[in-house]
């Protein structure tokens, strides 16, 4: 350890004996590789912890908990860091990329991956089974966290639900530093907890999700130039508002800065962007968008058949880290003025500095539930409206206004929920919640983490309180 300082009420035996027991690696702020290790994809989520156990196993997830427990720290977890969080550190932060490990079992259609895996590698997997799984819309997103927080596949989740339903087994080490092999007959109460409560409730070290019969699409995205930024929104609403569970559609406005990492035909202006998948015969589908086809002509077309493999090509997500703040929230319902309100808050007239404002159809099987299900708190939503804004500081302090602005606006039709992975850093519990879910949660929060240990990188649910102490806050 390099900078014992930053440990001085740690006993320097006590870190060298956790460092013993690891198979993983152990760094300490100063260390060679300390920094590689803590750095996440959003690039303005840089935490600074005390110690960062880069885990290669269940046991070394184990060895850091009881760790953290044993000295009063609180524990944060990463895969690809892509969600923004509250900014920590003082904290034992695990990283799970050294655990990558993707299994396939073609004939119960389930994977089982690791904490470490990502979409990319579980689709690939997938793929030579004639299976897909409820991936995200980018290969390079951890599926772990996804899918603790809700899951929302922009190519299958209209047509088969939110990923976290469909979740068989969970492992999880509790703030007790035991490893628990969670399922709908194993501690039924704290398995569905954690299909919603991200990681509140414990560090995941492997979990096996459902796959389905999905080799091919038909989809990709078309781009407008920003004079039609109205009629194509206003068509977007004509489209989703006949749409088959087959049929998911987002459209999403572009404001790319002049920089090299964007297309050239993309770089510096403002485009509408209309991503789609259908599940279905391309004829079918051409007649499903054929308003996309006739309200203004194409600065770039990319739908046809495609490969399930293909995926990222619909929203065409960016690869490379970057800084970026992100707000949202959801819609019971899109009328023509929701519309308009968007285009006067972030459209090309604006002067905006939001980069991707994006509308998302929910819906279909997104609003089913069932006994057992999941606590995703967004089934009754059918949109979703999310913004990223890209840049330094001053930037995205600005693009947050301009995001604040525009979800008051859109209040009237809002659902008054957010949903959780398309959440600011500044979202609690009470914003993703409904009280009565969340009060439940709580009580289950107490029970298997009564000390709050796992509260650094989520949307904190605290644990209940007692009723003595309620009483006396209140």
């Amino acid at each position: 350890m390099t900078d014992p300082h930053l440990c001085a009420d740690i006993h320097q035996d006590a870190v060298d004996a956790l460092a013993s027991q690891l198979t993983g690696s152990l760094f300490t702020p100063g260390d060679p590789g300390y920094t590689a290790e803590a750095v996440a994809f959003n690039l303005r989520s840089q935490h600074r912890p005390l110690l960062i156990v880069a885990a290669a196993d269940h046991a070394d997830v184990r060895a850091a908990v009881r760790f953290a427990a044993a000295h009063g720290l609180p524990v944060g977890v990463m895969a690809t860091g892509h969600q923004p969080f509250p900014l920590a550190d003082r904290f034992v932060l695990i990283t799970t990329r050294g655990m990558g490990a993707v299994e396939i079992d073609a004939a119960r259609r389930t994977a089982r991956v690791e904490a470490g895996a990502v979409w990319g590698d579980v689709v690939e997997a997938a793929r030579t089974a004639g299976l897909a799984p409820l991936n995200g819309s980018s290969p390079g997103v951890g599926v772990v966290g996804y899918v603790l927080g809700g899951g929302l596949s922009p190519v299958l989740g209209r047509k088969y639900g939110w990923a976290a339903d469909h979740v068989s087994a969970i492992d999880v080490v509790t703030a007790d530093g035991q490893l628990r092999h969670l399922t709908e007959d194993s501690e039924p109460e704290l398995f569905r907890s954690m299909r919603g409560g991200r990681s509140n409730f414990g560090v995941v070290t492997s979990m096996e999700i459902g796959l389905f019969p999905v080799t091919s699409f038909y989809g990709g995205g078309i781009f407008y130039t920003a004079e039609h930024t109205a009629a194509v929104l206003h068509a977007y609403r004509d489209v989703v508002g006949r749409a088959p569970d087959e049929l998911t559609c987002s459209v999403a406005l572009l404001n790319f800065p002049p920089v090299p990492e964007v297309p050239e035909m993309l770089r510096g202006r403002f485009t509408v962007h209309v991503r789609i998948a259908f599940l279905g015969e391309a004829e079918e589908a051409e007649k499903l968008i054929a308003p996309f086809r006739t309200v203004a002509p194409a600065l770039i077309d990319t739908t046809g058949e495609q490969p399930y493999s293909a995926f990222a090509a619909v929203h065409q997500d960016p690869t490379d880290p970057a800084p970026y703040e992100e707000q949202g929230t959801l819609l019971a319902t899109l009328p023509g003025a929701a519309v308009d309100t968007v285009v006067a808050r972030t459209g090309p007239h604006s002067g905006s500095p939001v980069t991707v404002l994006e509308i998302r159809h929910l819906g279909g099987a997104l609003g089913e539930s069932h006994v057992g299900a999941s606590v995703v708190a967004a089934r009754e939503a059918r949109f979703t409206v999310w913004g990223a804004t890209v840049g330094p500081p001053e930037v995205t302090g600005a693009g947050t206004e301009v995001m604040e602005a525009l979800m008051a606006e859109l209040r009237p039709w809002a659902t008054g929920r957010t949903y959780q992975n398309f959440a600011s850093r500044e979202t609690t519990a009470d914003d993703i919640f409904a009280p009565e879910e969340l009060e439940r949660l709580r009580r289950i929060k107490k029970l298997y983490d009564p000390a709050n240990l796992f509260r650094v990188n989520n949307h904190n649910i605290a644990p209940a309180m007692d009723p003595v102490t309620a009483d006396a806050e209140r």
